[in-house]
């Protein structure tokens, strides 16, 4: 009964443990994700607050580096 219930105990851990690395990734993944979205609400906040004229102005100097 003891080497049983170890065994089991040893494959409950080892599915979890793989489970775990399982949710890191896609932590990581997520927090990507999220960061690209935040500046996407940025983007957008200065299109609120300023104009569609100055928002333009702003990413084509961001991105294009006129």
């Amino acid at each position: 009964m003891t080497e049983d219930t170890t065994t089991k105990i040893a494959v409950h851990e080892a599915v979890c443990a793989e489970r775990y690395a399982a949710i890191e990734k896609s932590f990581i993944s997520g927090d990507k994700r999220m960061t690209r979205i935040e500046y996407l609400l940025y983007i957008m906040i200065v299109c609120v607050l300023f104009g569609p004229g100055v928002a333009g102005e702003l990413i084509k100097t961001i991105f294009l580096g006129l």
